[in-house]
């Protein structure tokens, strides 16, 4: 008797994200958050994070509650986020230790004329903005 194959995520005990950092808050048509996340497991699927605003203090944090990161923001940048109610969040991932040290880089990996951009492990999205 064959048995059909089954996708089973990975049970993550300690949930995916080792540490959560804002590198960058800025306004374009809405206020704008860059952050860094560092990863335990490339294997990880459950972040999910979830936005703040207390008094002029943006935090950031994951569904679960750790990792966290706050950002004091300027008079313009909290008015922006109180008019919108909504923040852009563009997230960079950074899996620490799944290939080792890097000892030779390339210095230019795009060049030549049919050169090709390397993948990024990033994404962008707006989230909610809880007052």
């Amino acid at each position: 008797m064959a048995r059909a194959k089954t996708f089973q995520p990975p049970l993550s005990g300690s949930g995916m994200a080792k540490s959560f950092e804002i590198t960058k808050v800025s306004i374009r048509d809405r206020l704008v958050v860059d952050a860094k996340v560092s990863m335990n497991d490339p294997q990880d699927f459950d972040f999910s994070p979830r936005a703040s605003l207390s008094g002029t203090t943006l935090s950031l944090v994951n569904e679960s509650g750790d990792p966290s990161s706050s950002f004091e923001l300027d008079a313009e940048q909290a008015t922006t986020a109180e008019r919108d109610r909504m923040v852009e969040l563009r997230v960079k991932f950074i899996v620490e230790g799944m290939h080792g040290v890097l000892t030779h880089k390339t210095p230019q990996p795009m060049s030549g004329p049919k050169s090709k951009k390397l993948a990024q492990p990033s994404w962008k999205t707006i989230l909610p903005l809880s007052m």
